[in-house]
């Protein structure tokens, strides 16, 4: 009889020991599960949030080069109707015209007045305002330059996304000095997406309320934004054309160097 009870007590014993072990495993298994499927969402989330944030920077990219070259290219259209509009109603003038001494180098011929001979005048053009598309630049050897784009005054971002931007501090082209015009490169129209395609000897043209006047590249170097002595005055009558380079980057300028050499003032100018 003890020992019938004392079988009985270790069968229950085990009984309840297993009983402990399944309740324990029991309540291990969820709490396994909910940080597996807490883990499996955060997952999901970073997954889902990469490529959210990978189809937004793709849409930045989209838009900046393709959106804003469509709006640019069509408001070109119309910024070369009001530059056409400007050359009618700027007002002109003439003026007398002697090359400033700083330009003149040993053994040049001066222009000493003769009584009698009239000196030699160039024409000139009041300034126009900021913004105010005033004249459009065409280059035969670049596709999207040979039917013109329209210059804009100012250089600022805002003004840059009208069109190309000519300097304010520089004289306009066709005058004496150095005339420095802007241009974006990849975006906005990129007008001037293959300047470096230029070489030596190519033409340039740009027309204002005066004429066209031509210009002829003699350089192309890459500096960076700091090299402010590319817009100094170089004597006579020259253009500078300025970029972001390499493309897709504004860590350096790409410059595009010419000279007059026909034009409404080249005459005068040139001393020829």
């Amino acid at each position: 009889m003890q020992t019938e009870s004392t079988g009985t007590l270790v069968t229950m014993i085990d009984e309840t020991k297993g009983s402990a072990q399944f309740a324990n495993t029991a309540q291990g298994r969820p709490a396994e599960g909910r940080r597996g499927r807490k883990l499996t969402r955060v997952v999901r989330g970073v997954g889902w949030t990469s490529i959210g944030l990978g189809l937004f920077i793709l849409g930045f990219v989209a838009q900046q080069l393709f959106v804003t070259t469509y709006f640019a290219q069509q408001a070109n259209v119309g910024l070369t109707a009001e530059a056409q509009v400007y050359f009618a109603d700027v007002e002109i003038s003439e003026v007398p015209y002697e090359p400033p001494l700083g330009s003149l180098v040993p053994g040049d011929p001066v222009n000493i007045p003769t009584p009698g001979v009239p000196s030699p005048t160039v024409l000139v053009e009041a300034k126009p305002e900021i913004g105010d598309a005033f004249a459009i630049i065409r280059i035969p050897s670049i596709e999207r330059l040979q039917e013109g784009w329209a210059v804009v005054e100012g250089v600022s971002r805002r003004t840059l996304r009208a069109g190309a931007g000519h300097m304010p501090s520089t004289p306009l082209p066709g005058q004496p000095g150095n005339s420095v015009i802007s241009g974006h490169r990849t975006t906005y129209g990129a007008p001037f997406h293959e300047l470096d395609t230029l070489v030596e000897g190519d033409i340039i043209e740009v027309e204002t309320a005066l004429g066209i006047h031509i210009y002829s590249v003699t350089g192309i170097e890459i500096v960076t934004p700091r090299d402010l002595w590319v817009i100094e005055d170089r004597g006579g009558a020259t253009l500078t054309l300025t970029t972001c380079h390499p493309k897709f980057s504004s860590r350096q300028r790409l410059v595009v160097f010419a000279e007059l050499i026909e034009g409404p003032n080249a005459e005068a100018i040139l001393g020829v």
